[in-house]
């Protein structure tokens, strides 16, 4: 495409340029990456989307964000937890992906990421089970869950301190495991960067890795493996 033709797929704001064409470039309508907005650019960029598709979700919102988007946006799904805010589309289409995404958490603790990767998997149009605090201080938890791991499409296991989890689960599969290492620990944990570097080196073949806390990231990853 030229600039000409780009022109109307491109909406430019005086703070941002908002990409109508995301849809096409990689499977879904552009997100809202919260962190760092205002709460009048992130509800005017909402604005935007939806006049466009119907829709959108925001992420890492903070509680200005989320009263200002619920205001705006009555339908809106607001995930205090999640720091997510999702307008589904009306009516909301069944899921497109072949399978179920199961997302994992080893401690109640990692819940705020699982949940941004449960929200962003259900708008970016998957089905999604969530299997809660099942971490290896209690490896008979996860071990008497095999039957629903199995059954899953896509596995994102979400797990701080050594990270252990996701090379158990990734052990007991066949299917594509992501793992979230959360920054949940206690010092020697370093913010989440022993559950990354732990993750990084597991022995489970195929365990694909994602940045610290990216629950979003997880998702868009098992959307992809999901739709094809």
């Amino acid at each position: 495409m030229n600039g000409d033709e780009l022109g109307p797929l491109l909406e430019r704001l005086p703070f941002a340029t908002i990409d109508h064409l995301r849809h096409v470039t990689q499977g879904h309508q552009e997100v809202i990456f919260s962190q760092g907005k205002t709460v009048e650019q992130v509800v005017a960029i909402a604005e935007r989307l939806v006049a466009a598709g119907g829709t959108f979700l925001a992420t890492r919102t903070e509680s200005p964000h989320r009263a200002a988007l619920a205001a705006a946006f009555p339908a809106a799904l607001v995930s205090e937890l999640g720091r997510t805010v999702y307008l589904p589309p009306s009516p909301e289409p069944p899921p497109t992906g072949r399978g179920t995404i199961l997302v994992v958490t080893a401690g109640t603790s990692d819940l705020p990421v699982a949940e941004e990767a449960a929200v962003t998997s259900r708008a970016l149009g998957n089905r999604v089970e969530r299997l809660t605090d099942v971490g290896v201080a209690g490896i008979h938890r996860v071990l008497s869950q095999t039957s629903l791991l199995r059954r899953a499409s896509v596995i994102i296991v979400v797990a701080g301190m050594e990270g252990a989890l996701p090379s158990v689960v990734g052990g007991l599969v066949k299917v594509p495991v992501i793992a979230v290492p959360t920054s949940v620990g206690y010092g020697a944990s370093f913010g989440g960067l022993a559950a990354l570097l732990g993750m990084l080196n597991s022995c489970a073949a195929g365990l694909t890795v994602v940045n610290i806390d990216n629950g979003f990231g997880a998702a868009a990853a098992a959307s992809r493996i999901n739709h094809l």
